[in-house]
């Protein structure tokens, strides 16, 4: 509830949004609602509220940019940092951080801000504090109002202030509040108000910048040479054409033929080029003997091809 709206379906001015009235309405929540707004929400800080502030060591503070983008945030510091000027404002300081400013830098394009006060270890109660915020230099903010301490935390001075105008401020009721107990000893004395001890602060608790420097490091890696460029596919060599059988030299005319075995294998098939064709004289010659070979296998009844062409011919 950060502003008034109009009540759905009537002219009195309730605190809280449109959306939130419109869902009373459908929710059947809107009696409940007016009740709550009639004795719970004020436009300023009572006695109360004075006494409750001034008493807590901490604080959520919500904002959001000029578009509405939120922020949640923690401030945390000695009973008193958050300061109650009068009934209508209260201040808080800034200190140096991690220099991201995003509580600020909303506050910057949108005033409205929202801080919410939960008392863990006594009553365990809470209280929304709703208004406008705007930044403040730390000179001026002491200038208007010197009863500041000079180091809010100890060893820290603010850099600014935010100084918050109250426009709404109303109960967190009981109901889900643990009630938490405040330790006592040496681990009292060793809180670290203020402190910029990386270490003590926390330090890399959730491994973000292990994280970090993680990608980094895959950035800065050597990339991978380019893959080599496929090699050009060989060039198959082309066989040279056998050369032509010798050519066997014509018997003499009265030479005996030489004698042809009764069961002569067919010549096997030669796969490749074909060899050129013989020189005529040769194949005559060739047909000669081949009828010789022919006449000596009928005489001995061996079978023999019918035609000499046959003994050359590819089967």
């Amino acid at each position: 509830m950060d502003h008034n709206g109009a009540a759905a379906g009537g002219d009195r001015r309730l605190p809280g949004s449109d959306g939130e009235h419109a869902l009373q309405l459908k929710l059947g929540t809107r009696e409940r609602a007016e009740r709550f707004y009639d004795e719970q929400v004020l436009d300023y800080l009572n006695d109360r509220m004075r006494e409750f502030v001034a008493a807590q060591e901490m604080f959520f503070l919500a904002t959001s940019d000029r578009y509405g983008e939120c922020d949640n945030s923690f401030r945390a510091g000695p009973p008193g940092f958050l300061h109650v000027v009068d009934e209508r404002t209260l201040v808080f300081p800034e200190y140096r951080g991690n220099g991201v400013h995003a509580s600020l830098g909303n506050i910057a394009e949108n005033p409205h801000a929202a801080l919410l006060l939960i008392d863990f270890e006594r009553a365990r109660i809470g209280l929304h504090i709703n208004g406008r915020a705007r930044i403040v230099p730390d000179a001026e903010m002491r200038a208007r109002h010197p009863e500041l301490p000079e180091e809010t935390v100890p060893g820290r001075r603010a850099q600014v202030w935010v100084r918050l105008e109250v426009e709404e401020a109303y109960i967190h009721c009981a109901k889900h509040i643990p009630r938490l107990a405040k330790v006592e000893g040496r681990a009292a004395r060793e809180r670290d108000w203020g402190t910029d001890d990386y270490r003590r602060k926390g330090g890399d608790f959730f491994g973000a910048a292990r994280e970090a420097e993680q990608r980094r490091a895959r950035g800065r890696a050597v990339p991978a040479p380019p893959p080599a460029a496929p090699a050009a596919p060989a060039v198959p060599e082309v066989p040279a054409a056998p050369a032509p059988p010798p050519v066997a030299p014509a018997p003499a005319p009265d030479a005996a033929p030489e004698p042809v075995p009764a069961a002569a294998a067919p010549p096997p098939v030669v796969s490749g080029p074909v060899a050129s064709a013989p020189a005529a004289a040769d194949a005559e010659a060739w047909r000669a003997q081949a009828r010789r070979a022919l006449e000596e296998a009928e005489r001995r009844g061996a079978a023999a091809p019918s035609r000499p062409e046959d003994w050359f011919s590819r089967r």
